[in-house]
């Protein structure tokens, strides 16, 4: 008997990345990640070494694809590549890798403040067979859970609270 190596009932997972986990590629003018099903409502942080956001405007989701374009050419550099997504379920679901910036053109690309130039460096295309580990797809998942979980009591305590005010007193 074969066994599946998909947990059951499992929230949506990163299944590809370009850049891919760990690689050391040229600068990439964009991030794209794939999912293991339909995603909605990205959030994808590009930040170096020093913690500086590297990320320009808003990213897209298509069905199980996220595209977040890069913010200026990328000095060399190792670089962290955050995100988050609500999988078709309503969960939220988060993690995090690491890529290397190599061989960056000589000029302006290798000064501190590149990040400010519109202009993105060329990359290679995106190519969601760059398979990206898995076990950091739930990175920050507990934390949001929690959050939730908070919310919603206080969300209800709240709820009782005003429908007991609102309840008509008998009178004798």
């Amino acid at each position: 008997m074969a066994m599946s190596a998909a947990p059951a009932s499992a929230h949506t997972a990163l299944t590809a990345a370009n850049p891919k986990k760990g690689s050391s590629i040229a600068a990439p003018s964009q991030i794209v990640l794939t999912y293991s099903e339909t995603v909605r409502l990205p959030r994808v942080v590009l930040t170096d070494a020093s913690g500086k956001e590297h990320q320009a405007g808003t990213p897209k989701a298509v069905d199980n694809k996220v595209t977040q374009p890069v913010g200026g050419a990328l000095p060399n550099g190792k670089y962290t590549v955050g995100w988050r997504v609500v999988s078709v379920d309503g969960h939220p679901v988060s993690g995090s890798y690491k890529f290397t910036v190599e061989g960056s053109p000589s000029g302006s690309t290798a000064l501190p403040d590149a990040a400010s130039s519109q202009a993105a460096a060329p990359a290679p295309s995106p190519s969601p067979s760059n398979a990206a580990s898995s076990e950091d797809s739930s990175g920050g998942l507990s934390g949001w859970l929690w959050i939730g979980l908070i919310a919603l009591v206080v969300a209800a305590a709240g709820g009782a609270v005003a429908w007991f005010r609102r309840s008509p007193t008998s009178s004798g």
